[in-house]
């Protein structure tokens, strides 16, 4: 399997990121990472090792990005409206400085579907609902879907524009919907076991309903908890069936 790195100064950030690269042709998955910030925690938890055979095969390519979660929602060292800044200044790094790098690191436009679990499920699926026009489709494994359960109920607009189940059913500009209606490839994944809160997944499934976006929701079973045993499954099986 090739393995790259791209690396790259961010602007909107104002640091160095490096992001590792998995396989060597396909459509890209740009996964954000479950439980830390680290584009790597994919690879150490044998995420990468399983998806090898789609890699091999130039299926897909993953490009791992980094979070920045601990150094915004997760620290007191700065006021609630310098995390809510922070977060938009993430939000274009992805967009505006990222999704050209890797347009021009496999040689042109690619299909680009964002994916994450845990917490990365819900960047991948906010990534995706505020820019359509960029991406190509969603997967959230374990997601949850109200920014408000890692800002402390601090709420201003910027979060609420960052907050699927809040600016989703208030979503009625028809150039956005046309993107987001004419797409076939939302994946909401969760299990109900350990740790696992399937009525996130099944509130998101159920906005998208009313406003007519094409989605793929699955329940797994009690014996799916919140892991990424179960990741690895639900990755792999979406690759095999279903993309």
């Amino acid at each position: 399997m090739q393995v790259d790195t791209l690396k790259m100064y961010s602007q909107h950030l104002q640091k160095q990121v490096e992001i590792p690269i998995y396989g060597h042709y396909g459509f890209v998955l740009l996964m954000f990472p479950a439980l830390s910030d680290s584009p790597y925690i994919y690879e150490e938890n044998n995420t990468i090792e399983r998806l090898k055979d789609f890699l091999n095969k130039g299926k897909c390519r993953i490009f791992a990005v980094p979070s920045i979660n601990e150094t915004t929602w997760f620290t007191d060292s700065i006021s609630n409206e310098e995390k809510s800044k922070r977060f938009l200044d993430y939000n274009n790094f992805i967009a505006e400085e990222l999704v050209p790098q890797i347009f021009a690191k496999c040689n042109g436009p690619v299909p680009i579907i964002t994916c994450g679990a845990s917490i990365g499920g819900l960047i991948a699926v906010n990534s995706y609902f505020r820019r359509p026009d960029c991406f190509y489709g969603t997967i959230a494994l374990s997601g949850f879907f109200n920014l408000e359960f890692i800002t402390n109920y601090y709420f201003d607009d910027n979060c609420y524009y960052n907050s699927p189940i809040h600016y989703l059913p208030n979503l009625n500009d028809s150039y956005w919907l046309s993107f987001l209606m004419s797409k076939h490839h939302v994946y909401l994944l969760t299990g109900s076991g350990e740790n696992e809160f399937p009525g996130n997944t099944e509130h998101l499934a159920g906005i998208l309903r009313e406003k007519d976006i094409k989605h793929h929701t699955e329940i797994w079973g009690p014996e799916y908890g919140h892991n990424f045993h179960t990741w690895n499954d639900m990755l792999f099986y979406l690759l095999n069936t279903k993309l």
